[in-house]
């Protein structure tokens, strides 16, 4: 009997148009326009642009975050594994810049918390969600900190808990939004190697937000790069430079090349990109 093979995970976007009301009461502000992507199969992928370019309207779209007041998007379709995504997807799961853990539970019941709420696909008996939460506690190097308090842990160490929070629902999609943005340049590198071990371990689908093309170029398989508003694509490349990537490739002609041609291709008329990008080495 032959065995049932899971198809890749795929996330569409088709045609995707995203407007706001105007504050003012002027035209409809268009944040995002005509966007078409395809991202397939275990890779980390890095949405690059400058920031308020639109980069978290459009994994908020893939993640099902839909704001209070608007429609996402206006016009166009997400889809997840061939089905229309209209709000949560029980194998999609977000981690934020903010950490977004609960003041008042302990890291381990920080990380239980999916199960508490009932957000994964199917029953998980009891047994299993325990294994899987010390396993992820082991994952991103927190078990002997589980009974600890959120106050108590670092910067960095908050973020290994939203982490483990989603490795506990054995997500094939993790939407990350400028997850490390918050954190000083030594932790952010250490938590841009645990994601990259962690993908090495459980081989998901990453669509990764940021505006720093330094990140882009150390983490990404492929960097699509948005132009500011409204967001279109600018660029969209393969990097097959093999992770870990060091800072000394960073200094490589070749990965020279790759930032000067993104810094081009956000160049507007004036000459200089529109909006913020960051360079950390």
């Amino acid at each position: 009997m032959s065995e049932t093979r899971q198809a890749p995970p795929r996330i569409e976007l088709s045609s995707i148009v995203q407007e706001y009301p105007d504050p003012k009461g002027g035209a409809p502000v268009r944040v995002v326009d005509g966007i078409d992507l395809v991202y397939e199969g275990a890779g980390i992928n890095m949405l690059l642009g400058p920031s308020g370019c639109g980069k978290s309207t459009l994994l908020h779209m893939m993640g099902g975050v839909r704001p209070l007041g608007a429609m996402t998007p206006t016009s166009g379709t997400v889809r997840i594994d061939g089905e229309e995504c209209r709000g949560s997807h029980p194998d999609a799961v977000m981690v934020f810049q903010r950490y977004l853990n609960r003041p008042d539970m302990t890291v381990r019941q920080n990380v239980e918390l999916p199960f508490r709420a009932r957000l994964w696909r199917g029953r998980v008996p009891a047994r299993e969600q325990a294994r899987r939460v010390e396993g992820a506690l082991e994952s991103v190097g927190l078990a002997d900190k589980a009974e600890h308090r959120p106050s108590q842990l670092s910067g960095g160490q908050n973020q290994r808990v939203a982490l483990a929070r989603a490795l506990v629902l054995r997500p094939r999609f993790l939407l990350m939004d400028e997850p490390f943005g918050a954190l000083d340049a030594q932790i952010r590198a250490e938590m841009q190697s645990l994601l990259v071990r962690l993908w090495e371990e459980h081989r998901f689908l990453v669509v990764f937000v940021t505006h720093d093309i330094t990140e882009a170029l150390l983490l990404g398989d492929r960097v699509t790069v948005l132009s500011t508003h409204p967001a279109r694509i600018a660029d969209d490349f393969v990097l097959t430079e093999p992770r870990i990537r060091s800072e000394q490739w960073l200094r490589t002609p070749q990965a020279v090349a790759f930032a000067d041609r993104i810094i081009d291709r956000l160049r507007g008329p004036t000459g200089v990109p529109g909006g913020q990008v960051r360079v950390t080495v």
